[in-house]
């Protein structure tokens, strides 16, 4: 069993989701349900967790205050939140789950299957991965990626494009490297966000820096700056087109 911490402060959020794992996460098993950041400290000191659900909003100490003030982080981590504000992307960009209420029963499934993952095959620290990216914005041009290998970080402008390969992506890479992740292409897509990436295809996210040339065609064609091309649909075309315009 999957020994789970719930932190919310609203008792009414703990109690939907206590009832939400009972129901469809089986293996899960929640020792308690605690309404402030001073609370959970002491079940975290008196109990050994697997699996702590945190809510990032909480009034006097939210969810960043008590991760900075745990000793020893030897837990998996889900955030929950109803806020999609700065602190999402730096979340995102340490390849840690978080869950928008109300919170959706797959996606719930879905972070708590890749929890028990990361518990039988642990890698870097991705929650001190999280603190530093929140006091560093700078550093936020790196994300971090979880490889078979492990959390791989790289800067997202190396990123040459990204192709779907059923639940996991395939990034091409500046100097002929390729990387296989285990995230699906639209969790990429998320990741890198709309200002410098588009999704072309529904296979395809490019770095719009790296395109060198359109070839029409009834969606058409990208040539890409490693020499590669990638198909772009029709109904993308448009908006491409109108992205690759030069702004006066």
């Amino acid at each position: 069993m999957i020994k789970t911490l719930i932190v919310d402060d609203e008792p009414h959020c703990c109690e939907v989701l206590e009832l939400l794992l009972q129901k469809y996460c089986p293996e899960v098993s929640v020792i308690a349900c605690c309404h402030s950041a001073a609370d959970a400290l002491k079940v975290i000191a008196a109990e050994k967790i697997d699996l702590l659900f945190l809510d990032i909003e909480m009034p006097h100490a939210n969810g960043f205050d008590l991760l900075e003030k745990i000793p020893s982080i030897n837990f998996e981590l889900i955030f929950t939140t109803s806020y999609d504000q700065y602190a999402i992307k730096a979340i995102r960009f340490s390849a840690l789950d978080y869950l928008l209420k109300p919170i959706d029963r797959e996606e719930l499934q879905t972070a708590v299957n890749r929890a028990s993952q990361r518990m039988q095959a642990p890698g870097p620290r991705q929650i001190e991965l999280l603190l530093q990216q929140l006091h560093h914005p700078l550093s936020m041009n790196r994300i971090a990626l979880p490889t078979l290998e492990g959390l791989q970080l790289i800067p997202s402008d190396h990123i040459i494009s990204c192709t779907s390969s059923s639940n996991y992506t395939l990034l091409h890479l500046k100097e002929g490297q390729k990387l296989l992740v285990s995230k699906t292409l639209k969790e990429i897509e998320s990741l890198l966000g709309e200002r410098q990436f588009m999704r072309v295809h529904h296979s395809h996210v490019v770095n719009l820096q790296e395109i060198r040339k359109y070839l029409r065609g009834e969606g058409g064609q990208l040539q890409m700056s490693d020499g590669s091309m990638v198909d772009v649909s029709r109904s993308r075309k448009d908006v491409l087109l109108k992205r690759l315009q030069p702004t006066r």
